[in-house]
């Protein structure tokens, strides 16, 4: 490997941010001060490549102690893991949370994103703007979907040090976001997870049980009201009873998909090839999702029980949980409690003396919507850029690190607490034969009670929305988020299951449900849809690079009316569309297309 180092060195701050990750440097190929160097020879450095899925992690360290990235310190951070700095800077420059730049150690990330855009986004943004000034020492960054979709318009203060410190302003106003910005610690704070779930409390609730009932930070609490009673249930049933009663349940992906869980667990379990992965993609960056933050910030122990159970079934004794870098919140909750499960011997080398050992590090994201695929979340976790790879092989063959890998979101992994509690038949029931089980919901727009609502498969959009309590006026629905597809007031009847959404033309996706009145200019909506494309595509495949460009070039000129026939550019949608549809490598570029034509031809948008 010809591995090329500038002269630029790190500062003192910069050394000590990736020490604290990797340990002292132990030559002076790493990068240690010794006078008696001999470079010509390298000690440990197939050692240090090994480490390449330090990277992430290193970056992170950097940004989270300077607030940028310079070029000694990824160079230091390049000698550590025997990584070459032009792959490094690949990485560095893929992440919308970090900077190759020079900028200031606080940055306030302003959601621009659908939920928060109507809700007056670009009018908080030019106030912040306007409020603090040139010179302020905060950098103001127009943000997609932070996930703060029930309390929008949101903005994230992340201001750089030992230790970094996070606020959300959430409704932010002006004055709030300024404050988060400039003082995060003085800053008001966050409200309690339950207030996104308007059911916090009910009877008949599944998922969301707990969820403002139980303390979030007690391990004792949780384990008072069911907590672990499905674990030890697993063990009773040993890893292939486990994937029956998974399979029996009729349990499909809650990520969009819908692949049929048990189907993934045993494929994964069969292959010989050893160590097997688990991987938990809490990643959700679709705009309009904020379930997986409110379970992991309500109910943290669930998921990590689900997945100590989905490691048993499979045959992996490590878990990597790969958390969104926009919710500091549920990386706290979360990494206190892995600190008490493990205290009490619920994760590590005998967990509840079974004699089977499984442990969980979370790897943080940093911005980047196609990390949500699995094969990109991979390549993020391992060190390198977050693209999707070309399938075959699955990952249930060929995943994180070469091995066979199950990987599913925290929605999905959570069901399989009541699947194992309540037995497969009685989880069954509920839902249809095709759709069975709870489903969450992330209800956002115009409606009285946004939030996360729990209903089972097979409730119509008109009754989700009558929980929420949708405003006068109503316009269209979008299903699916970004991805989706949009229904008219009039189609509130769409029973919520996979094959009523597919029936209907449209999908349910991750659960968004986003509602829009007649206030909301649709073509400015449907214009930041294809922004946020062109800006999250990962640029690896061309139908998706150049196809992204052209779908917002083409919805500019009909918004501003500068081409002179906008039927000529609907056609050019629908043929660049297409191409997208049936080319691209992943689903960001196969879906990016779906909610403008649904949009056209639903809508009629540009009539």
């Amino acid at each position: 490997m010809d591995l090329h180092f500038g002269d630029s060195k790190p500062t003192d701050e910069e050394r000590a941010a990736v020490d604290a990750l990797l340990g002292p440097p132990e030559s002076s190929w790493e990068g240690a001060d010794r006078s008696d160097a001999d470079l010509r020879w390298a000690r440990g450095g197939r050692e240090a490549r090994d480490r390449r899925d330090l990277l992430l992690p290193g970056l992170h360290a950097v940004n989270d102690r300077v607030g940028w990235i310079s070029d000694g310190a990824l160079g230091y951070l390049c000698r550590r893991l025997t990584v070459p700095p032009a792959e490094a800077y690949g990485v560095a420059t893929f992440y919308a949370m970090f900077s190759v730049k020079p900028r200031p150690a606080t940055v306030l990330h302003v959601c621009t994103d659908l939920a928060c855009a109507a809700a007056g986004a670009p009018e908080l943004c030019a106030g912040i703007e306007a409020r603090l000034g040139p010179g302020s020492g905060v950098s103001v960054e127009r943000s997609p979907c932070l996930g703060l979709c029930e309390r929008a318009p949101a903005a994230l203060a992340i201001r750089a040090g030992d230790p970094v410190r996070t606020a959300v302003s959430a409704p932010a106003t002006v004055h709030d976001a300024v404050l988060a910005a400039s003082s995060p610690d003085s800053a008001p704070e966050e409200p309690p997870a339950a207030t996104a779930v308007p059911q916090a409390g009910q009877d008949g609730l599944t998922l969301l049980r707990r969820v403002g009932v139980v303390d979030p930070s007690s391990l004792d609490d949780y384990r008072a009201h069911g907590g672990y009673t499905a674990l030890r249930r697993a063990f009773e049933l040993g890893p292939a009873g486990v994937i029956r009663e998974v399979t029996d349940s009729g349990l499909v992906g809650r990520g969009g998909a819908a692949f049929p869980t048990g189907r993934k667990w045993q494929a994964t379990a069969s292959q010989p090839d050893r160590p097997h992965h688990l991987v938990c993609n809490a990643d959700e960056s679709e705009p309009g999702t904020f379930k997986d933050r409110v379970l992991m910030e309500g109910d943290p122990y669930a998921l990590v029980e689900a997945m100590t159970i989905a490691g048993y079934a499979t045959g992996a004794h490590q878990g990597y949980l790969y958390l969104r870098g926009e919710y500091p919140r549920a990386l706290r909750r979360l990494e206190h409690a892995l600190a008490q499960a493990r205290a009490r011997g619920l994760l590590g080398d005998d967990v509840l003396g079974q004699g089977y050992a499984f442990d969980i590090e979370i790897r943080r994201g940093a911005g980047a919507y196609i990390c949500g695929e699995e094969t990109a979340l991979f390549n993020s976790i391992e060190g390198y850029r977050g693209e999707p790879r070309s399938k075959p092989p699955f990952p249930v063959e060929k995943g994180l690190f070469g091995k066979p890998t199950v990987e599913n979101n925290v929605e999905t992994l959570v069901n399989v607490l009541p699947i194992l509690t309540l037995g497969a038949p009685a989880y069954a029931a509920i839902g249809t034969e095709r759709s069975t089980g709870p489903k969450l919901f992330c209800v956002s727009g115009s409606v009285e009670r946004p939030g996360v609502y729990e209903v089972p498969f097979g409730a119509t959009l008109g009754e989700l929305l009558g929980l929420a309590g949708v405003r006068e006026g109503l316009r269209a629905v979008l299903l699916g988020g970004a991805a989706g597809g949009f229904v008219r007031a009039d189609e509130l009847d769409v029973p919520l299951t996979f094959e009523g959404a597919r029936e209907a033309g449209t999908t349910l996706g991750s659960g968004v449900v986003m509602a829009f009145d007649d206030s909301v200019p649709l073509p400015r909506l449907l214009l930041r849809i294809a922004e946020f494309f062109r800006d999250e595509s990962c640029g690896q495949c061309v139908p998706c690079r150049v196809g992204t460009v052209r779908q917002e070039e083409a919805l500019h000129r009909i918004v501003e009316r500068t081409g002179a026939d906008a039927a000529g550019d609907i056609a050019l949608l629908r043929e660049v569309g297409r191409a997208m549809r049936d080319a691209s490598i992943c689903g960001l570029g196969q879906t990016a297309w779906n909610a403008v034509e649904s949009a056209i031809d639903r809508l009629g948008a540009y009539e």
